[in-house]
């Protein structure tokens, strides 16, 4: 009966509430990413000129994505989101290799945020769809995603525009949520 109980209980709560931070460099992909996760139109899509909030439901979470626009004089504003996150998207331009130092340097800072500390972070190596793209483990290796001590995380391939792969980095998310909660 005790089983019983419980099983009724947890299927009669309502979805737990998760937090994400989705950032990344200005056209990196991150609101056709936010799109592609709501199932919107991403057919016309203009930069992010300051943030997009989406509610998705997945596997009994309802996850609340801030998207925060990536454009140099935006970023200083990134630290205004980061209190209550449970999880870091970091979305990444891979067919845009001239901004990999930058990409890189403000994953970096995002990671030495003491608001962030401990925060799981997916990295979205987005437009694997372009014949340009760095595939993941070029990245993972440039950006020394290995050298990652304090925190769980994940480097996933992913195209916003055709979704391939952003399921996969959603799955990674949830599970991730589930271990962090319990």
């Amino acid at each position: 009966m005790g089983l019983l109980s419980i099983l009724r209980k947890l299927k009669s709560a309502p979805d737990q509430e998760v937090r994400i931070l989705l950032l990344g460099l200005d056209n990196a992909g991150k609101t056709t990413l936010l799109k592609q996760l709501a199932s919107e139109d991403i057919s016309h899509i203009t930069p992010t000129q300051g943030f997009n909030i989406k509610s998705v439901q997945s596997q009994g979470f309802k996850l609340n994505v801030w998207d925060i626009g990536g454009q140099r004089k935006i970023r200083p504003y990134w630290r205004n989101y980061f209190e209550n996150t449970d999880i870091l998207i970091y979305v990444i331009d891979s067919a845009d290799r001239k901004r990999f130092e930058e990409t890189g340097q403000e994953l970096a800072d995002l990671l030495e945020e003491e608001r962030l500390s401990c925060v799981p972070v997916l990295i979205f190596a987005n437009k694997q769809d372009l014949l340009t793209a760095a595939p993941a483990s070029e990245i993972a290796e440039g950006l020394n995603l290995h050298t990652i001590r304090d925190r769980i995380w994940q480097i996933q391939s992913c195209s916003a525009l055709t979704g391939e792969g952003v399921q996969d980095g959603m799955n990674w998310v949830c599970k991730n949520v589930n271990a962090k909660k319990k």
